[in-house]
């Protein structure tokens, strides 16, 4: 392997995307793997597939580092986040273009990714107090107890290619600052971002090694799972995939946190102000084109008067969405990351017109002038969805709103406890009774009041239930603390010198 090292900021636009492994880029020797600029629906350069030697390489390099990285004082540690904090701020911009460029998301939502990454990283800066143990005096005759949190060693993330900023950001300032090494293996779809932000990292003084990028494809990731020396996995993703990193890592006696898919919903109840409900449910169900696991997908409507109401409306807002180019000023829409993910979406639009599903607006056959190559697919809204049909019960990823009409709240709140996926969901009400009932008895992770988004903020985490989340923890905030490191407790006495000390043969016990 060629190793460079260059921090221009713009080379993450080079005509092949390589790895970062022991502070530098180096180039790959395995397959290489098209990507794509949405916009204009061609092969804007290329990846380079990490091969199984290669994954090896950046294992052995992290696992190198480890020792004297965990070594180093928490406060140190996060001096280096403090810095990498500042560099972010001063190069948002830049990595909201290179995001945009590949991914398609308009120049405006990718700012907003590099800013909830951002957040992260400040949290971490708070390492020395979020690492601290307790310590109890005296819990027996001349005994002290304390518990210490220390890192667990190397540890890997593998992340989706919606937002190639932010949910890295989610993994690994935790990690770096608990004392732990990373590996990233990021979307194969949009690379560049993981060289942007290593490069960074590298100019803010974390030490080589401590944190490497592999691209690649599941080559990769099952190297990654298989590796006796990655002790614990991050993943964000699909839940089939969720579902098989996890039983693949916690098989090899990994810890593992899997997020997977997921379906929210948005229950309009008919006191709720329809006007800010609508604004609310156009935002999060066709912002990003629908491309985020926190995407409002179904609206359930109570009662046939709200759901006239509800889709009189959507059907005037939606059409004034602003569809264009990644670039493009205004823009409340890109295309999809995709061809393929296009089609995919189209097929699932078709699927909810085969089994009788009320098309209300549909999106397929979308051009934008100029671009008539891109993978552009215009917003789409469906009514009077059942729960047995395929659009409303698998995750579509796509700019597709449906809407479900249940006679009550109760019917509402089964609706929504009897889906695979409990990700995140929100309520529109005016009612502080209904809200309070709705946020009780709802089996969802994350939970929003007239909020449609209900992401938490970094110093809180973000998770969802059943078949949204594998694993015990959340992602960041404390959460993410626990998971990346190991709890120790400290049972000590210092007795005098020459106490009669005898052998105990029953459990010790206070009397």
């Amino acid at each position: 392997m060629n190793a460079t090292t260059n921090l221009a900021p713009h080379a993450d636009l080079a005509a092949v995307v390589h790895h970062w492994i022991d502070g530098r880029t180096v180039e790959g020797q395995g397959p290489r793997a098209p990507v794509y600029d949405p916009s204009h629906g061609r092969e804007a350069r290329q990846v380079s597939l990490a091969t199984l030697a290669e994954v090896e390489v950046a294992i052995q390099s992290a696992a190198a580092a480890f020792p004297a990285w965990a070594r180093t004082p928490a406060l140190r540690r996060a001096r280096v986040m403090f810095r990498f904090k500042d560099l972010l701020d001063r190069h948002a911009k830049d990595i909201a273009r290179v995001i945009s460029a590949e991914h398609g998301k308009t120049l405006s939502d990718a700012e907003g990714e590099v800013t909830r990454g951002i957040e992260v990283v400040e949290f971490a800066c708070g390492a020395p107090h979020l690492l601290k143990g307790e310590f109890s005096d005296s819990v027996g005759t001349g005994i002290d107890s304390y518990s210490l949190r220390q890192p667990l060693g190397v540890v890997a993330g593998i992340t989706p290619f919606n937002f190639p900023a932010m949910v890295p950001m989610w993994m690994f300032p935790v990690a770096l600052v608990a004392g732990n090494t990373f590996v990233l293996k990021p979307s194969e779809r949009d690379p560049s971002t993981s060289l942007y932000l290593a490069r960074l990292l590298k100019e803010a003084g974390l030490p080589d090694g401590v944190f490497n990028v592999v691209q690649g494809d599941k080559v990769a990731v099952d190297a990654l799972l298989h590796s006796p020396q990655v002790a614990a996995v991050s993943f964000v993703g699909s839940t089939p995939i969720a579902r098989y990193i996890h039983n693949e890592g916690t098989a090899r006696g990994k810890r593992v946190q899997a997020l997977g898919g997921a379906k929210n919903h948005a229950i309009v109840m008919p006191d709720a102000d329809l006007g800010a409900a609508t604004e609310a449910i156009v935002g999060a169900a066709y912002g990003s084109a629908g491309e985020r696991c926190m995407a409002i997908s179904v609206a359930v409507a109570v009662g046939e008067t709200t759901a006239d109401a509800l889709i009189s409306r959507l059907k005037e807002r939606v059409p004034k969405l602003k569809i264009g180019a990644s670039d493009a000023a205004g823009a409340d829409m890109g295309p999809l990351v995709t061809k393929a993910h296009k089609e995919k979406v189209q097929g699932y639009i078709d699927a909810g017109v085969a089994e009788g599903a009320e098309l209300v607006l549909d999106g397929r056959g979308h051009q934008v002038a100029g671009y008539e190559q891109g993978f552009f697919l215009g917003a789409t809204l469906f009514d009077r969805v059942r729960p047995d049909m395929k659009i409303y019960r698998e995750e579509i990823f796509g700019p597709v709103l449906c809407v479900v009409r249940v006679p009550d709240f109760a019917s509402a709140v089964r609706l929504i406890n009897s889906h695979e996926f409990a990700n995140g969901t929100a309520v529109f009400t005016r009612s502080g009774e209904v809200a309070r009932s709705f946020v009780q008895e709802i089996e969802v992770g994350m939970v929003g009041v007239n909020v449609p988004l209900p992401v938490p903020m970094a110093f809180h985490s973000f998770g969802g239930w059943r078949n949204s989340l594998f694993g015990d923890h959340h992602a960041y905030g404390q959460e993410g603390v626990r998971f990346y490191t190991r709890l120790k407790t400290v049972t000590q006495r210092w007795p005098e010198p020459d106490a009669n000390v005898r052998a105990e043969f029953v459990m010790p016990t206070m009397k």
